[in-house]
C-alpha cells in the first residue's frame, strides 16, 4: 500500500496533461481575441468595397 501511495505522489503525467490543456485554452482565447479585433476592420473594408462596386 505504501508503494502505491509513493508511486501516485511521484506520478506527474496528469499534471502535464493539465498544463497542456491550459496552454491550449490560452492559445484559443488569444486566437478568438485576435479574430474579433481584426474582424471589425475586415467587415468595414468589405462593406466599403461592396458599396463602391454596387
Amino acid at each position: 500500500m505504501q508503494n502505491l501511495i509513493t508511486r501516485f505522489i511521484k506520478d506527474e503525467s496528469g499534471a502535464t496533461a493539465i498544463e497542456y490543456g491550459l496552454i491550449a485554452a490560452l492559445i484559443a482565447v488569444a486566437l478568438i481575441a485576435g479574430a474579433k479585433a481584426i474582424g471589425g476592420g475586415v467587415d468595414a473594408k468589405l462593406a466599403e468595397a461592396s458599396s463602391g462596386a454596387g
